[in-house]
């Protein structure tokens, strides 16, 4: 006989808040369809790092979770920093609660929450003590997949989420004790520096081929030899890289601006240049590898933006507007690779305080914006004394505009050309000739020119 939540609601009524809390539960028939992998290992940390975490906030989440008998435990990224002893940015948690459960725990000891939209994918954001924001998300498996997203059912089981996850060192979990659960050799792949893929990287792959970019990221931070990836990782990924097609440029955008970067950055563009990846990208498929070799060496220490380094890989400006057509970088990055591409060949003059002047002089826009684009010209250069003496390369305000030379009575046309001929003087005189000397230069072209006409 088999029993419906509703004929079982009629017959026990106290049972009917049992089934809708665990409504978007897999049910058993899914559950048998997703055999566990992995075989789960534990041990103890205790380190600064992880002891830091306990402000009075987490463990005020912590306690609301325990007092109401759903686990919690800290997941992915952070743990991943903690077993490298670092502190992380963000801690992310796991949980056996539903979203539901969670916001009827939450509601009923008012506790504020936000972002509501995760909450289709499991995640509800708290707020404690109106200080500190916690992401918890419900255990999750991914029922159906398309390459670019997952339809999810929740899970209490905490191996099969991390059957679910990308990589092997961001699939453990981390108990407020201190205790490691690792299901797939999360902890010696990262003491080994190897980036593996959970169990069958194609089929990892093959659930959200935006992995591929994540995974080399992700080997960009831990590897510490540049040629360490595994044969058969590279293989998934090459049979696999036509379904970076289908992800949108924004989400391609985010990886690869950690990846161009990151450690090891002209190895890994070499990698996905030999495995095909770039072409997916919006980059050309014959992209400037030593160009962005050498700015890698020059720039890496002076923090240069991502698209300064991007820059590096492409010919000409035909190339900024495809790449831009794929990923829809923003404004403020197109100005800045066009500027890069414009003047990365600049023959510098001896006198580079006067250079900068120049440039400043002679860009449009606002002051604040070309200055941050020189800037970024100067990491291309590896010019990081000039970098560090922005001052240096102050102009002072043009002291003259189009209102002077209307009273002069010079027309619109004439205007923008006189304008230009007086900027260039100024610029000539090292930016030190007077308003009234550039006004006095403006008559004399006047002047000049009423006698050029009257001769005609």
């Amino acid at each position: 006989m088999f029993w419906t939540a509703t004929g079982v609601s009629r017959l026990f009524p106290r049972t009917t808040q049992i089934f809708k809390s665990w409504s978007r539960i897999a049910s058993y028939s899914q559950l048998s369809n997703f055999k566990k992998k992995g075989k789960l290992k534990t041990m103890k940390i205790d380190t600064p790092e992880f002891r830091a975490l306990f402000t009075p906030e987490l463990l005020k989440l912590e306690s609301l979770f325990k007092s109401y008998q759903y686990e919690l435990r800290i997941a992915g990224g952070a743990v991943r920093d903690l077993l490298m002893g670092k502190t992380p940015h963000d801690v992310d948690f796991a949980t056996t609660a539903t979203p539901e459960e969670m916001k009827t725990m939450f509601e009923k000891e008012k506790i504020r929450m936000i972002n509501a939209k995760g909450e289709e994918h499991g995640t509800i954001t708290a707020r404690i003590n109106d200080k500190e924001n916690y992401e918890v998300t419900t255990l999750r498996i991914d029922v159906v997949t398309d390459g670019r997203r997952a339809k999810v059912e929740f899970t209490r089981d905490w191996q099969l989420d991390a059957n679910r996850r990308d990589l092997t060192v961001n699939s453990m979990f981390l108990g407020f004790d201190g205790t490691l659960y690792d299901y797939f050799n999360g902890k010696e792949d990262l003491e080994q520096r190897r980036v593996k893929f959970v169990g069958n990287a194609e089929e990892r792959i093959q659930e959200d081929y935006l992995r591929i970019l994540r995974y080399f990221r992700f080997f960009g931070r831990i590897a510490t030899d540049p040629n360490c990836h595994l044969v058969e990782t590279l293989e998934a990924i090459k049979n696999n890289g036509h379904g970076l097609k289908g992800i949108s440029g924004e989400r391609i955008w985010t990886e690869l601006q950690k990846i161009v970067v990151g450690n090891h950055a002209p190895s890994i563009m070499g990698v996905m240049a030999d495995l095909g990846l770039l072409q997916y990208m919006g980059l050309p498929s014959d992209c400037n590898l030593e160009e962005f070799k050498n700015v890698y060496a020059s720039a890496k220490e002076l923090d240069p933006k991502p698209m300064t380094m991007v820059t590096a890989l492409l010919h000409k400006e035909e190339d900024i507007y495809q790449f831009r057509e794929r990923v829809k970088f923003s404004n403020d990055d197109l100005g800045i690779a066009l500027f890069v591409q414009k003047h990365r060949r600049d023959q510098n003059t001896q006198d580079k305080i006067y250079y900068c002047k120049e440039l400043l002089c002679d860009t449009e826009g606002s002051v604040v914006k070309t200055k941050e684009k020189i800037c970024e010209l100067l990491k291309y250069f590896g010019n990081k004394e000039l970098l560090s003496q922005p001052d240096d390369w102050n102009i002072p305000r043009f002291p003259v505009h189009g209102q002077f030379l209307v009273k002069m009575g010079l027309k619109k046309r004439e205007i923008a050309v006189t304008l230009a001929a007086l900027r260039k003087l100024w610029k000539e005189s090292g930016f030190t000739l007077s308003q009234d000397e550039l006004l006095e230069h403006a008559e004399k072209m006047v002047k000049d020119g009423d006698s050029s006409q009257s001769k005609t």
